[in-house]
């Protein structure tokens, strides 16, 4: 390695210099990129934070948020990602201390990959500004308010049958409230998760479990740890979750063509426009998701977890048993399951399933979350109905911001994008909804062409 107190290649560090697999020894060490950029296996990771070098190697598998959300960063400069899923970075550090194995050497760049110095400093800058204007605060009492209009509609839902009884069209009534407020409760739970509601992460912790356990049935732990990883690598093959298909879909414009010049064909992709309506949004949260936050939960042994969701079914049991049954309650639930997920989906896969897919390229925060997500147009109804992911890039970008400051940053990185020439994707709700379908009929013709030419 080179000069400036570096070590070269052929000289041995300082005992104590280098980190070994347990975390840092040390500290005074100096590295390149190139050194770095070796340690990224998963019985060997390294990542930078603020031009300090750490061996994370033993401490990713007691990362809060996940072991798989912190090594996707393994190898490369994490200080973006950092400063956005940490509200209280201060605190933080204190766990990294232990791990600390040195630093860049001054000749050094500080970002990686060849990355835009302007656009990651401007970024920087950005965020600075939005600390200081207090755009990470949140409001209380929109938040409660927020809780509020979830447990009234679970009430009202509950109150038309004991005044009206349970005839097939208030049933239904009931039904689409449950709906409504499982919905909502989706997106109330995603702001606790990403602690961007209480002053103290416990609060948030505790108040998520409240929403998704005893309000939804779910797991939070299932959630943060799937969805965290979304975050850090949105649209990223093999490190975001949610494009990980599992063989039903062929997405982006990459994967078709590599599916079919393997000659793979699990589904006959040239159709997945017209089948995604029958085991997309149907099946989404009532089978694919139950399955798997049930498994998650065994496996894991997260009691906690699962005592959170019992009491969820046990509520419901005992509001609607005596209206419908064990059976009859069996299929409210499952009713209501079947139309949150069509709520769900769409809200989620428009923002991001026609945008670009792809394997990791190692970009820039800002150049990798606009080039996976776009925006749906702000109106009341939006807002509401997605729960302020209408502004996604916002919310990518700044993760724990309480949703009701998206729209005041939002201005702020426009303007960043169009200095630095990054696309800012903006779309009426109609179209958000229409270009999901395209992308998958593209998709599905790019496999097609690659199956039969290539």
């Amino acid at each position: 390695m080179g000069g400036g107190g570096q070590q070269t290649e052929s000289s041995e560090p300082a005992k104590g210099d280098r980190g070994g697999p347990g975390g840092g020894r040390g500290g005074s060490a100096v590295y390149t990129w190139e050194e770095v950029q070796k340690h990224c296996h998963r019985s060997d990771q390294w990542l930078v934070i603020d031009r300090k070098v750490y061996n994370i190697t033993q401490w990713a598998k007691r990362h809060p948020g996940g072991i798989r959300v912190i090594s996707h960063f393994a190898g490369e400069d994490a200080t973006e990602a950092f400063s956005a899923f940490h509200p209280d970075a201060n605190f933080v550090r204190k766990f990294l201390k232990p791990l600390l194995i040195g630093e860049l050497a001054p000749t050094e760049p500080s970002q990686d990959q060849g990355k835009n110095t302007a656009l990651v400093q401007d970024f920087r800058a950005l965020r600075h500004r939005v600390e200081s204007e207090g755009l990470l605060r949140s409001r209380p009492l929109f938040f409660s308010l927020y809780l509020g209009h979830i447990l009234l509609l679970e009430a009202l839902a509950l109150g038309l049958l004991w005044v009206w009884g349970s005839s097939w069209s208030l049933t239904l009534l009931c039904s689409l409230m449950l709906a409504t407020s499982q919905a909502q409760a989706s997106w109330l739970q995603h702001d606790f998760g990403h602690l961007s509601v209480c002053k103290k992460s416990s609060w948030n912790h505790v108040l998520q479990k409240f929403v998704i356990g005893h309000l939804k049935g779910a797991s939070a732990n299932w959630w943060n740890h799937r969805h965290f990883q979304h975050h850090a690598k949105p649209n990223v093959f093999s490190k975001d979750p949610d494009v990980n298909s599992l063989h039903v879909f062929v997405l982006g414009d990459k994967q078709p063509v590599e599916y079919g010049i393997k000659k793979l064909k699990y589904m006959p992709y040239h159709h997945q426009h017209q089948y995604f309506f029958l085991i997309g949004p149907p099946l989404l949260i009532p089978v694919y998701f139950h399955i798997q936050i049930l498994r998650t939960m065994f496996l894991r042994q997260d009691w906690v977890d699962l005592a959170w969701s019992m009491s969820f079914y046990l509520r419901i049991f005992c509001c609607y048993y005596p209206f419908f049954g064990f059976f009859g309650s069996v299929a409210l639930i499952s009713f209501v399951r079947f139309l949150e997920s069509h709520w769900f989906v769409w809200v989620t896969q428009m923002n991001h399933l026609p945008m670009e897919m792809d394997h990791e390229r190692q970009q820039d925060w800002l150049t990798m979350q606009l080039s996976a997500t776009c925006n749906i147009e702000q109106s009341t109804f939006n807002d509401w109905f997605s729960g302020h992911l209408n502004f996604q890039i916002e919310h990518h970008l700044f993760p724990t911001m309480p949703r009701h400051n998206y729209h005041l940053v939002a201005p702020l990185v426009r303007a960043l994008c169009e200095k630095h020439g990054v696309p800012y994707q903006v779309k009426t709700l109609q179209k958000g909804i229409t270009d999901v379908v395209g992308s998958l009929k593209k998709s599905g013709d790019l496999w097609l062409d690659a199956y039969l030419h290539k």
